[in-house]
């Protein structure tokens, strides 16, 4: 009987030191589970923080246009002249459909003064020229602001020494027509979807070995393209 007292006192023991044990270790791990979820929490609020201080940055300064009947992510590109791929991008947009109504957000786009100044080096450099060339000429001015090869700037790039005639001769200074400017406008909303032109040129009026050695691109009236 001593024997069964003891032993039973000896499992009991055990017992209440088990229920301890497993109490003290779901005790630990709660803990742990409330001290890990409490940072979760607090990088989750830090990144909620950082995403709408972003997006204010992103609208503050900017336009907003009110989609009409009609439009489309390219039609209002070349409303205001901003890349078609820039107005999907600061407005979440996958698709190419908007709906009127809709409220979007308008990104900076280069100055007036810059805007102009191209359209005087497209009249003046693709006059006569079908408006697809006009376009593309434009087109090589963006292309050589976002190439290390060539200044950063539309100023810089076409007051470059030895790159462009009308500067040289005087006629970048004449009055940019309708077409000129529509042209520059289409071409900014275009900008980043073409095939990288850099050059073009007249065949019929170089005879520049290295220029005529570089990869056309495409070919649009008297002016080949290349890159």
């Amino acid at each position: 009987m001593e024997i069964i007292k003891v032993w039973r006192c000896f499992r009991n023991s055990v017992r209440l030191v088990h229920d301890q044990f497993l109490f003290r270790r779901r005790k630990f791990i709660v803990k742990k589970i409330i001290f890990f979820s409490a940072i979760l929490l607090v990088f989750t609020i830090i990144s909620q923080i950082k995403y709408i201080n972003t997006n204010a940055q992103t609208v503050e300064g900017t336009k907003f246009y009110t989609v009409q009947k009609g439009d489309s992510l390219y039609r209002i590109g070349v409303k205001f002249g901003v890349p078609v791929n820039k107005l999907r991008d600061v407005n979440f947009i996958k698709t190419e459909n908007v709906s009127p109504g809709d409220k979007l957000i308008i990104p900076d786009s280069i100055t007036d003064s810059e805007k102009e100044l191209l359209a005087r080096l497209v009249h003046a450099e693709a006059k006569g020229e079908p408006y697809a060339g006009k376009v593309a000429v434009a087109t090589v001015v963006l292309n050589r602001v976002e190439s290390k090869l060539f200044p950063n700037t539309i100023k810089d790039v076409i007051y470059q020494k030895r790159q462009f005639e009308p500067v040289a001769n005087g006629t970048i200074n004449e009055h940019a027509d309708e077409d000129s400017k529509k042209a520059v406008m289409e071409a900014l909303a275009l900008k980043g979807s073409g095939k990288g032109s850099l050059y073009f040129f007249n065949p019929d009026k170089t005879s520049n070995k290295w220029l005529r050695s570089k990869e056309v691109t495409t070919v649009i009236g008297k002016h080949r393209f290349a890159k």
